[in-house]
């Protein structure tokens, strides 16, 4: 790396938006592109790689998601600065992603001067969140319900996003590469943690806490 340049490596499964954002981020000096992966696993290889300065990561990818992939980075290297960029603009997400090793949060409706200040912002070691989540942070504490975001871990949360996504017990452990006794396990487990006693009350709160949409449910 030259001296004052940056290193991205850009992590989102559709090939436009990537394009996007990294038209947007190379018009600005000292920050250059060096590498993109379309999903997570994809992701945590080409950071061990190339070891760029930063990742900007997305969530809702196949395989496993962005906040599992945050996770596995941070495992490898804790020095890792990533930048979650993303269309979901719940407060459950944002702090799961934080508590995955996340340095910043920025929704995909945000204008792109607010990406590149957060993109700056985590490369100088601060951390970054669009205004509009953390507005809904705050709104957040407000509630009385048990905040998945709260009391589950980010491999938990991660196989709740897999189950809502209607993942079979199965599909899910080849994902996470365990077994699939270790995510039955853990999907009682979460059950118990957020106080439902089905499948269909954990698709209910889900919907509540703003994890899953409506439009999921619609299979869009």
């Amino acid at each position: 790396m030259s001296a004052g340049e940056a290193t991205i490596l850009l992590v989102d499964d559709h090939s436009v938006v990537r394009e996007g954002y990294r038209s947007v981020l190379q018009k600005q000096p000292g920050l250059r592109v060096v590498a993109e992966a379309a999903d997570g696993a994809e992701a945590y290889r080409l950071y061990k790689s190339e070891m760029p300065d930063l990742v900007i990561m997305d969530l809702s990818m196949p395989g496993i998601g962005g906040i599992e992939a945050v996770r596995r980075i941070r495992q490898w290297d804790k020095a890792a600065r990533i930048l979650v960029f993303t269309m979901h603009e719940s407060a459950g997400f944002a702090v799961q992603a934080i508590r995955a090793g996340a340095r910043g949060y920025v929704t995909k409706t945000s204008p792109p001067e607010t990406l590149v200040r957060a993109v700056k912002d985590v490369l100088a070691g601060k951390i970054a969140i669009s205004p509009d989540i953390d507005h809904e942070l705050a709104l957040g504490r407000i509630g009385g319900e048990t905040s998945a975001a709260d009391v589950l871990t980010p491999r938990e949360f991660e196989v709740l996003r897999l189950l809502l996504a209607e993942n079979t017990t199965e599909e899910i452990a080849a994902t996470l590469h365990v077994s699939p006794k270790t995510v039955a396990n853990l999907h009682s487990l979460i059950k118990d943690k957020l106080g439902v006693g089905s499948d269909i009350e954990l698709v209910r709160l889900a919907l509540r806490q703003g994890i899953l949409s409506e439009v999921d449910l619609g299979g869009a």
